[in-house]
């Protein structure tokens, strides 16, 4: 056996790569895991953090186009929607802004922007890869209206946007957290809508849809007791698909599936 200390030995053990540091992100310059922090209270979420499986494409997106484009909701200061959504020309202070709550991979939200170049969109949510995908939509697309947010969305109502700020309010297939003692997670209570109504512009729409069935009586419950929101259709129910509201992916598998969608549209009021 050689007695050189040098010489190599299947036995010595090697120094292993320190575990990345969770709280750090995943991409230099990217939304980080919990933007928040220990900020504000800690609370039932209405949603689950997933990071996911991000493709190099996605990993992309989020190094070059997050600091341009991606906001972490931390909570600690109120924006400026007009500079959030700045061009080369400047800030665009009398841009409308619609918050859309969950978008998935973004393909929904990319084609709305696309069709209302006019309006800005201020995406939230939590999902890498999702975050990730729509950047590279909006890059690829030149659509200079969208803005990604990464956080609870609560927390971006609550905390950092001002009163009456918005032009619109978006919440497309929720998770409809179906087992009864889970129901205190749904995004749609009376609370939030309290909230949002506040950060709601006189006139801007609140839209929803979702296609689980006791989810979207819950919805058109809770909205139809607010005294903020009026329901756009006559009868008080549900409102047919708009055009402006994509068939998405993962609606059309539902509708393969015999999964009935409801939508529902009301107004913010005067009061």
């Amino acid at each position: 056996m050689s007695e050189n200390p040098t010489a190599p030995d299947s036995h010595v053990e090697r120094a292993l790569p320190a575990p990345r540091d969770r709280s750090e992100p995943m991409f230099p310059g990217g939304p980080v895991a919990d933007p928040a922090g220990s900020h504000h209270e800690r609370r039932i979420r209405s949603f689950r953090p997933r990071r996911g499986r991000v493709t190099p494409g996605q990993g992309e997106a989020l190094r070059r186009l997050w600091p341009q484009w991606g906001l972490d909701i931390d909570g600690l200061s109120r924006i400026d929607l007009g500079e959030l959504f700045a061009t080369e020309a400047g800030p665009r202070p009398d841009l409308p802004v619609v918050l859309e709550i969950g978008f998935g991979m973004g393909e929904a939200t990319a084609q709305m922007a696309a069709a209302d170049p006019g309006t800005g969109i201020l995406a939230a949510d939590v999902h890498t890869p999702g975050q990730g995908n729509l950047l590279a939509l909006a890059e690829r697309n030149g659509l200079d209206t969208i803005r990604v947010a990464n956080g609870d969305a609560i927390i971006l109502l609550r905390e950092m946007l001002a009163p009456a700020s918005l032009s619109g309010l978006r919440v497309f297939f929720p998770d409809p957290w179906p087992k009864k003692r889970h129901h205190k997670r749904r995004l749609i209570q009376p609370e939030f809508i309290e909230l949002a109504a506040t950060r709601m512009k006189p006139g801007a729409l609140l839209h929803c849809a979702t296609d689980w069935e006791p989810y979207a009586e819950q919805m058109l419950e809770v909205l139809s007791a607010s005294p903020a929101f009026d329901n756009s259709q006559p009868d008080g129910g549900y409102a047919p698909r708009p055009d402006f509201r994509p068939l998405t992916k993962f609606e059309s598998q539902g509708l393969d599936k015999g999964h009935l969608v409801h939508d529902l549209i009301f107004r913010r009021n005067d009061t």
